[in-house]
């Protein structure tokens, strides 16, 4: 794909965009009109994967993987387009512009090979190339399934994925194939994430670290997704649904950010102090939160015994507790995870002559740093050895 095809392909990404967010706009402001239930996600697919995309087609003009970040930028622009299109002129004002059913057509089906796109970067990332043959087959297969799924999808009858509008040009007596088809898509997203696992067993150093980036982003918005789509209808609570919604509006745009990096191998080695304060800090949030509230009831239990009433008293208390425990309990938390998950770092640190241990010292860090192989690049094998040495 050309530098200049990319850019265009993102200027019209943008522009559909904004369009969908216009039409969504004027669809909630009639009562009674539901939203596009996601919205969200199409929107930071949209942008993120055609913004990362045109940048990496400009600087890597022959990259199979930018070209897959524009068309699936570019497809979910679409998606959101139609959408919110035909729900305005078939839904929120009827007959008020036209070519309502060729949008909610289009809707129906385009979703399928958008998704299948996805599966296809997942299988070629990070060097545009399959794992290895066994994984081709894996690609024809899933190509046939997308293929078919899409037909498939362009004349099933009944609703359109979340819209409040039928297929206009669904076969009656066939069946609504929505359900199955989104299940199959899931299957096959799974299917694409095992090539990850699979490839990475047998990557280098600087292979491992790219995946990891994009993992890193991945478990956030799905992480969010779970909250929002799973968590929040079971068991209520609005901080659950903003909780979701926050997770999944940063683990979307910064999916194709975070492949954007580990294509252009740009701070690779950062992932690893990434990935240790993530721990360290969601699991001190999560025992700080546990302890807060049990302290809190506790002492409200403790107040209405002896008094009859509750009292603030017993909210001070737990905050000033929380605020005695931060510091100690972050120094448990970080000595834990590191003793389990970076063991060899740890070890490397404490020998005097590692380059790790020179470095936690500043004796050796430029040393390391400048360490080179034979045809003159940076070591990569002596860059994952500073990415844990900042100062705790």
């Amino acid at each position: 794909m050309s530098s200049r095809a990319a850019w265009l392909a993102w200027l019209l990404s943008l522009a559909l965009t904004a369009l969908s967010l216009l039409l969504l706009t004027l669809n909630l402001s009639h009562h009674g009109i539901p939203p596009f239930y996601y919205w969200l996600e199409a929107t930071a697919l949209a942008v993120g994967y055609s913004t990362v995309g045109a940048v990496a087609s400009s600087r890597l003009p022959k990259s199979f993987v930018g070209w897959l970040f524009c068309t699936i930028g570019l497809l979910f622009g679409v998606i959101h387009f139609c959408g919110e299109y035909a729900m305005y002129t078939l839904v929120t004002s009827p007959g008020s512009l036209v070519g309502g059913e060729v949008a909610a057509w289009i809707d129906a089906w385009i979703w399928v090979p958008s998704t299948g796109f996805i599966v296809l970067l997942l299988l070629v990332f990070p060097d545009g190339r399959l794992p290895g043959a066994l994984w081709r087959r894996v690609a024809w297969f899933t190509a046939t399934l997308v293929l078919l799924g899409a037909l498939l999808a362009a004349f099933s009858p009944g609703a359109v994925l979340e819209y409040p509008f039928d297929n206009p040009l669904g076969i009656e007596g066939l069946p609504n194939a929505y359900k199955p088809l989104e299940a199959l898509m899931y299957a096959l997203i799974v299917v694409g994430a095992l090539s990850l696992v699979a490839r990475m067993r047998q990557a280098g150093n600087t292979e491992r670290q790219q995946i990891k980036w994009f993992a890193y982003a991945t478990t956030v918005s799905i992480s969010g997704v779970i909250l929002k789509n799973t968590l929040y209808p079971a068991l209520g609570g609005t901080w659950v649904w903003w909780v979701g919604f926050v997770l999944t509006a940063v683990g979307l745009t910064g999916s194709p950010v975070a492949m954007g990096l580990a294509n252009f191998r740009y701070r690779l080695y950062e992932i690893d102090l990434l990935i240790n304060r993530t721990l360290v800090y969601g699991s001190l949030t999560a025992v700080l939160a546990l302890v807060y509230v049990a302290s809190v009831v506790v002492l409200q239990y403790v107040f209405r015994s002896l008094t009859g009433e509750g009292s603030q008293l017993a909210v001070v208390a737990s905050t000033l507790a929380i605020a005695a425990l931060f510091i100690p309990l972050r120094r448990r938390i970080q000595s834990f995870i590191d003793r389990r998950f970076y063991r060899r770092e740890v070890r490397r640190a404490k020998d005097p002559g590692s380059l790790l241990g020179q470095a936690q010292r500043g004796d050796g860090s430029r040393c390391a740093e400048r360490r080179t192989c034979g045809c003159g690049k940076r070591d990569d094998a002596a860059r994952p050895r500073l990415a844990l040495v900042a100062p705790r």
